[in-house]
């Protein structure tokens, strides 16, 4: 078995190069498009700017040079409590410390400090898949007890905290990172088209059962009507993007920002960018974020440890899951859901949990 080394060399600079890149853009660009939804509401035009710098990029950046600077191989006595922290934090967001916005329960607040567990469980989720698929003890990929079946335990047990928030578009991410990592640390592929299935199922049985989501795909199915109801967002979204044309109106003359377009600065700022930037500008974070996840896989392919080697291909799993989502349901591709932009998008726990992963992998770069 392979043993990582101490001693090190340097980090993927392409990788921190691409990290650089995309943190730079998403911060200029959420300036544009909070602009004036900041002094509208708050007399300040760079409110969100400073909010997401003051709470997202410093604690993003706090944990980047921890995740960089700890010996990768540690996390692996780590991964199961920073677990159990995570579920408890999804589980408290139902008690007097979550902090309910609209009818989602998906804020937790501690005290000055408020953040998105959901967010975190990406993190410690993907970390502790890794530590407990690359167990040299155990052989639980090949083995339905002690593979299969805690799997779809864990996996079942952190969907249902999640749909319950509700954070539908979340688990699809989370699961289906998790899925991957599960299949390409050698898991029989029946095994993962069972699971495959069961998700499916459960998928159908919940969007079945609950309205808005019913109204969502249907809403999708039948994009031509209501467009001032359940299809208004998406009508804003597509009309910020097609006015964008090749080059883009200019940055900061979005038209679209304040008065029709929905959530500009989070759900709907790839709009924004595509508006602004035009098809060029649209194109070239597609061809970023892409760069990112080929770099992450490339490295993966490259990492002799099967711990650092997971932990890669799942956080590339989750950056090229996320993008996509976030991308093709804002062009009207997919049904339309609530999932942020990695790097871009305003939300400090998002954006403090991806520099956190991007720090973890530059160190497993460092040293597998």
């Amino acid at each position: 078995m392979f043993k990582p080394s101490k001693i090190g060399h340097h980090p993927d600079y392409f990788l921190l190069a691409l990290i650089f890149v995309l943190v730079v853009f998403g911060l200029a660009m959420l300036a544009s498009a909070s602009s004036d939804l900041g002094k509208v509401k708050f007399n300040d035009s760079y409110y969100y700017l400073k909010h997401q710098i003051c709470y997202g990029l410093s604690v993003g950046l706090l944990g980047f040079f921890a995740g960089y600077l700890v010996y990768y191989q540690r996390l692996r006595k780590l991964a199961f409590p920073l677990l159990i922290i995570s579920l408890v934090a999804l589980s408290l967001v139902f008690t007097k410390l979550g902090i309910k916005v609209g009818n989602a329960n998906r804020w937790l607040r501690i005290g000055p400090l408020s953040f998105q567990p959901a967010e975190i469980m990406k993190l410690t989720f993907i970390i502790y898949l890794a530590a407990w698929l690359s167990n040299p003890k155990i052989k639980r990929v090949g083995n339905i007890s002690e593979g299969l079946l805690p799997f779809i335990l864990i996996s079942g047990f952190v969907a249902t905290l999640l749909i319950l928030q509700p954070a539908t578009s979340t688990v699809a991410i989370i699961l289906s990172a998790g899925l991957i990592v599960y299949l390409l640390s050698g898991a029989k592929l029946k095994h993962v088209l069972a699971i495959i299935f069961l998700g499916i199922v459960g998928f159908g049985l919940v969007t079945y059962a609950t309205p808005y989501r019913r109204a969502r795909i249907l809403g999708f199915l039948n994009s031509g009507r209501d467009a001032l109801g359940q299809n208004y967002h998406i009508n804003q979204a597509l009309i910020a993007i097609g006015s964008g044309g090749l080059t883009g109106v200019g940055y900061g003359q979005s038209v679209t920002k304040l008065n029709y377009l929905p959530a500009p600065i989070d759900d709907s700022i790839f709009a924004v960018i595509a508006e602004e930037l035009g098809f060029v500008g649209a194109g070239g974070l597609v061809i970023l974020f892409a760069a990112l996840v080929f770099r992450l896989f490339w490295l993966a392919r490259k990492t002799r440890d099967n711990f650092g080697r997971l932990i890669l291909i799942g956080f590339g799993t989750i950056v090229a899951l996320q993008s996509l989502v976030n991308m093709a349901a804002i062009s009207g591709l997919i049904p339309l859901t609530g999932v942020p932009l990695p790097f871009i998008s305003y939300g400090g726990t998002a954006l403090a949990v991806f520099l956190t992963m991007m720090g973890v992998a530059a160190n497993v770069s460092k040293y597998a």
